[in-house]
């Protein structure tokens, strides 16, 4: 039987799709490109916002009318449709009640269900599973990846929130936090070093709160450290009870960083509440733990923040960052924001075009405030400002950011930096598009460059996965442009840079 996978949303569902056909390959199902070849079409999806479940409910009409075209067209069985993801989880019987046609509806906690449910729709009625799990990780499942293109993987490292922002559905579709043991994840780490990547970013919705309890709380190899209660960023509370003990993630990221020098290392999603000193000192010693941090304010405004339950301060917010630029003086900061919550005024819009403006962020994610239900939001407060508005503020957001944006990518222009190549401009054949270390896309010529930086005449063409030396030479917002100079090792590239820094210092 064939499947086709279409995924919609965060990277986390890219991770969970790579589960879902891991799962589903191994008893015996193939997969195929081409939707027009599937007996089955499976849709992961997202519920993090209406936008991105309207995205799927125009799919199914399209899906649906294809399996109504090859049912009366051939003698071959109907395709079956399914829904995974948050989106199954969420809206469960309305998809099946809506669209008749639906076969299956998967949670994210039951993936490995998946077989049976395929298997009970033959006699012609819709399977659901979107049981949540206390404790399901899919430790012992090795991801089968989508996408063998590219020499990047996501690895997730665990599931769930606690934190229960009040505008956010996650913990209502994903479910509560739990961490996958260190060992399971170090083995999908070197596996993936073994296949040739050269980049994993650690996924969970709250990665810097992961917590391995896996050999027992009081397990002797645990440090006096260890053993302590979860210590939170200056100024930051939290709604639950802080928990005791296990392998934190300031552990579990030197242990990824150790397998391999040559594989960059990110993590995405923390929570600014968690950001122990141990992950700074780690990022500032490691050359292959990229100085990039995703830092979500939401807003800038702290009355706005008190009603979103994010436990900070604007205040804080910002102490926090200074602590980190501290640490490490050239990180580049990342951030989500939303325009319109409940109760947000011209004020409160203010204070977060004042907050972009003074953090000055590498990359922003901003979009109008959706109400989900089940969310605390829905529950409690009043969507009380109108569209127009929410979208005439994610404007200002964009502006104010890509303002501070062109001036941080322009004062790069000179710099000689490392540039993960992975693959062609979208928009020219004739040239290559990579990211450097801050996660910023740079765009170069292709052609032929030195193997090595003293390699004068020993040139060879530019792929994929390769570590590539380029010279900014412009930049906007969005992206910088850059002059490939040779090829490269990490190892080496930060080696000499530090060399070069000595060398001023002296």
């Amino acid at each position: 039987m064939m499947m086709y996978f279409e995924v919609y949303g965060c990277q986390m569902n890219t991770n969970d799709t790579e589960i879902a056909w891991s799962l589903l390959q191994e008893k015996g199902f193939k997969k195929t490109n081409n939707i027009k070849e599937a007996d089955v079409v499976l849709l992961m999806t997202c519920a993090i916002r209406d936008n991105a479940e309207q995205k799927i409910w125009n799919k199914l009409d399209y899906l649906t009318s294809l399996k109504k075209a090859r049912s009366r067209g051939t003698s071959n069985p109907p395709i079956k449709i399914g829904i995974l993801g948050c989106m199954a989880e969420r809206l469960k019987e309305e998809i099946v009640e809506r669209n008749k046609l639906v076969d299956v509806v998967c949670g994210p906690d039951a993936y490995r269900d998946l077989p049976r449910l395929l298997s009970t729709t033959n006699s012609g009625q819709a399977a659901i599973n979107v049981i949540l799990s206390l404790d399901e990780t899919y430790a012992d499942v090795m991801p089968l990846r989508i996408n063998n293109t590219t020499k990047s993987a996501y690895i997730s490292i665990m599931r769930g929130c606690d934190n229960m922002c009040t505008y956010c559905i996650v913990p209502f579709t994903r479910g509560r936090e739990r961490s996958r043991p260190i060992s399971s994840i170090l083995e999908e780490v070197q596996s993936l070093s073994d296949q040739g990547i050269k980049q994993v970013t650690l996924l969970g919705q709250n990665v810097n709160s992961y917590r391995d309890t896996s050999e027992g709380v009081d397990h002797a190899m645990y440090d006096e450290r260890t053993l302590q209660e979860t210590q939170m960023s200056r100024g930051f509370k939290t709604v639950y009870k802080l928990k005791k003990g296990g392998r934190r993630f300031s552990d579990l990221l030197h242990r990824v960083a150790l397998i391999d020098p040559e594989m960059r290392v990110r993590f995405t999603s923390p929570h600014p509440k968690d950001f122990p000193d141990e992950v700074l000192h780690l990022i500032n010693e490691y050359a292959n733990i990229c100085n990039q941090i995703h830092l979500p304010a939401q807003s800038g405004s702290t009355q706005v923040l008190q009603a979103m339950r994010r436990g900070y301060t604007r205040q804080s917010y910002l102490e926090l960052v200074d602590h980190i630029r501290a640490i490490i003086p050239d990180i580049n900061f990342s951030s989500d924001f939303i325009a319109g919550f409940c109760g947000e005024t011209e004020s409160d819009h203010e204070d977060t075009v004042s907050l972009i403006k003074q953090v000055k962020y590498n990359v922003c994610y901003t979009y109008p405030y959706s109400m989900r239900q089940k969310t605390k939001a829905y529950h409690r407060l009043t969507d009380d400002v109108a569209h127009d508005v929410k979208c005439r503020r994610v404007t200002d957001l964009v502006n104010a950011f890509r303002k501070e944006a062109v001036k941080l990518n322009r004062a790069q222009i000179g710099q000689q930096q490392l540039i993960l190549i992975e693959g062609e401009s979208k928009r020219s054949q004739e040239e290559l598009a990579g990211r450097n270390d801050g996660n910023i896309k740079v765009i170069m010529p292709n052609g032929l460059i030195p193997s090595t930086s003293t390699g004068r005449y020993n040139n060879r063409g530019m792929q994929v996965g390769d570590y590539v030396v380029a010279q900014i030479n412009d930049g906007n917002s969005q992206v910088l442009k850059a002059t490939p100079l040779f090829h490269s090792t990490l190892q080496d590239f930060h080696q000499q840079q530090r060399r070069q820094q000595e060398d001023i210092a002296s």
